[in-house]
C-alpha cells in the first residue's frame, strides 16, 4: 500500500522538487534591478505605449537608471538607458546582442525575417550587410544620388517661394515629408512619388500601416498560449491585408524595373542594383524575389520618416529658440554669400549647422526606441546576469539626455559640439540615434545628406515667422505616438525670401 502510494505521488514530487530547483536557480541570479510585476502579464500595464520612451526613461530613474530589467508575459526584456551600459553591451558585448526578436509583425512584412533590419544574426545577414555598406549605401553611391537630392531641394525651395509671394502658411510637417518621400521614392524605386496621384496615396498608406503592424501590440509576441486574441481582435487580419498590399506595391515596382522599355530614371536605382545582383552568377547570395521585397521594405519604412522627422525636430527648436536661428542663419549666409543657395561642397564648412543637427539628434532621436535586440545567449553585464532570449531595448532618447554623460541634458545648446569629435555614426555612445555596433544602421549616410542640404537651403534662403498671436513659447513640443517621434502639432510658418 505504501510502495502504492509513493508511486502515485512520484510524479507530483517531481514537478515540486523541479519547481523549487527553478525558483532557487532563478534568485541565484542576479538580474538587474525593476519593478514588481503583475502575475502572468508582467509590467505590460506600467508601460504608456504612446510615448513608451518617456515611460520607460520614468520607470529607470526609480529602479536601474543605467540597466533595468522588466517582464513583459513570459518575455524577459532589459531596458538600457545610458551611455556607459550602451558602451558596455555594444561593444563589449556586441555579438551577445545582435539578435534581433522575432515578433509576428516585424516576422510577417520583411518575409519571414528575409532583410537586413529584422533578420537574426547570421551568415546571410552578415552577406547582406556588406552589400549594403560596400555597394546600396556607399560614399560613391551616396553622392551618385546627389542630382536626385538637388532637384528635390530645389523643388521644394519653389513651393515655399510661391506660398511666400501669397503670404500663405508653409506646413512643414507636409512639405518635408513630400520633400522626403520624394527622394526615396527616387532613389529606390526611380519614381517620383508626386507625379503620380495614386502612387502618393498608396506610399501613404502602406507607410503608415507598416509601421502601425511593425510597432504593434501582438499578445503572441508576449503571451504565446493567448495567441488567439490577436485573430479575435483583427490584428492578424489587419496584418495579412498589410502585408498582401505591399507584396502588390513591390511587385509592381519590380515588374516595371525588368521591363525592356523602363524609363531611364529606373536604371541604377537602388531596385535595379538588387535586381543586378539577383542575377550576378558571382555573387555568394542566392537572392530570390522575397529577399529583395523584404530589403524594399527596410528602405520604405525606414528611410522616409526618419529623415523628415529629423528636419522638422530641427526646425521645430530652431524656432522655440530664435537667437540660435540667428546664429545658424548667419554661418549660413556668410558662407554661400550672392549665390543664396547651398551646395553639398559647402556642408563641410558649416559647423554650427552640423551641431545644430547634431543636439537635435540628441534630444529627439527619430527612433526613440532603437530597434529591438535579443540576446544570443546568456552573458553578464556590470555584475548582472542576463538570460538567454532576453528583449533588450536601447532607450536612445534616455540616453541623450543622461546626465552622466552630459551637461544640463535638458537644455538646447548645440555650442557644445564645437569644436567637438563626437559624431552621430555609433562611436560615441552619449548620441546613438542610429544605433551603434553590428546592428548600426547602414543606410545614415544617406540620411544624413538628406537631412543636411534640406535643413541648410531651409534656413538659408528664406526668414520664417509665427503667425500672428503665436509666440516661441507657444510652440508645442510633445510627441505624437508611433514607431518614429514626431511632434504632436503641425508647425505652419511664414516664410519671407531672403534677399
Amino acid at each position: 500500500m505504501a510502495i502504492m502510494l509513493f508511486l502515485l505521488s512520484l510524479p507530483l514530487l517531481m514537478i515540486l522538487i523541479s519547481f523549487i530547483h527553478k525558483y532557487y536557480k532563478k534568485n541565484a541570479r542576479k538580474i538587474p534591478p525593476g519593478p514588481p510585476g503583475l502575475p502572468f502579464i508582467g509590467n505590460l500595464l506600467q508601460i504608456n505605449a504612446s510615448k513608451t520612451h518617456e515611460s520607460l526613461s520614468e520607470l529607470s530613474k526609480i529602479y536601474g537608471p543605467e540597466l533595468m530589467s522588466l517582464k513583459f508575459g513570459s518575455v524577459s526584456v532589459v531596458i538600457i538607458s545610458s551611455a556607459r551600459m550602451a558602451r558596455e553591451a555594444l561593444t563589449t558585448h556586441d555579438m551577445v546582442f545582435s539578435g534581433r526578436p522575432a515578433s509576428a509583425g516585424r516576422r510577417k512584412l520583411s518575409y519571414n525575417r528575409k532583410d537586413i533590419a529584422f533578420s537574426p544574426y547570421s551568415d546571410y545577414w552578415r552577406e547582406m550587410r556588406k552589400i549594403c555598406v560596400l555597394k546600396l549605401f556607399s560614399q560613391k553611391r551616396v553622392q551618385s544620388f546627389l542630382p536626385v537630392r538637388v532637384d528635390e531641394v530645389s523643388s521644394m525651395m519653389m513651393k515655399i517661394s510661391t506660398l511666400s509671394s501669397s503670404s500663405q502658411l508653409v506646413n512643414l510637417r507636409t512639405l518635408i515629408m513630400s520633400f522626403t518621400s520624394n527622394v526615396i521614392c527616387r532613389v529606390a524605386f526611380g519614381k517620383r512619388y508626386e507625379e503620380e496621384g495614386h502612387l502618393k496615396r498608396r506610399f501613404d498608406q502602406l507607410l503608415q500601416e507598416s509601421q502601425a503592424m511593425i510597432g504593434g501590440f501582438f499578445v503572441s509576441d508576449y503571451i504565446p498560449c493567448l495567441s488567439w486574441m490577436d485573430r479575435v481582435s483583427g490584428m492578424v487580419g489587419r496584418l495579412e491585408k498589410n502585408f498582401n498590399e505591399l507584396d502588390l506595391f513591390f511587385r509592381e515596382l519590380i515588374d516595371e524595373h525588368l521591363s525592356p522599355n523602363r524609363p531611364d530614371s529606373m536604371k541604377d536605382d537602388l531596385l535595379d542594383l538588387l535586381i543586378q545582383l539577383k542575377h550576378e552568377e558571382s555573387s555568394s547570395l542566392c537572392l530570390t524575389w522575397e529577399h529583395i521585397k523584404a530589403i524594399l521594405m527596410d528602405i520604405f519604412v525606414a528611410g522616409t520618416d526618419t529623415a523628415a522627422a529629423s528636419i522638422l525636430w530641427a526646425m521645430t527648436i530652431l524656432m522655440k529658440n530664435p537667437e540660435t536661428l540667428k546664429k545658424v542663419q548667419a554661418e549660413l549666409r556668410d558662407l554661400v554669400g550672392n549665390k543664396r543657395v547651398v551646395d553639398e561642397d559647402d556642408l563641410g564648412e558649416l559647423p554650427y549647422l552640423k551641431a545644430v543637427i547634431k543636439e537635435t539628434l540628441r534630444l529627439y532621436p527619430p527612433a526613440p526606441i532603437l530597434g529591438p535586440r535579443e540576446t544570443t545567449q546568456s552573458c553578464t553585464i556590470d555584475g548582472y546576469d542576463i538570460e538567454n532570449k532576453s528583449l533588450v531595448l536601447v532607450n536612445a532618447w534616455a540616453i541623450g539626455r543622461d546626465p552622466t554623460y552630459w551637461k544640463n541634458p535638458d537644455d538646447f545648446i548645440p555650442e557644445r559640439f564645437i569644436n567637438s569629435k563626437v559624431d552621430v555614426k555609433g562611436h560615441d555612445f552619449g548620441l546613438i540615434p542610429f544605433g551603434a555596433g553590428r546592428r548600426g544602421c547602414p543606410g545614415i549616410s544617406l540620411g544624413m545628406a538628406t537631412v543636411e542640404l534640406a535643413l541648410a537651403n531651409l534656413l538659408c534662403c528664406f526668414d520664417w515667422e509665427l503667425p500672428n498671436g503665436i509666440t516661441c513659447k507657444d510652440i508645442d513640443m510633445d510627441v505624437m505616438p508611433g514607431l518614429t517621434m514626431y511632434p504632436k502639432s503641425d508647425l505652419s510658418l511664414l516664410a519671407k525670401i531672403y534677399a
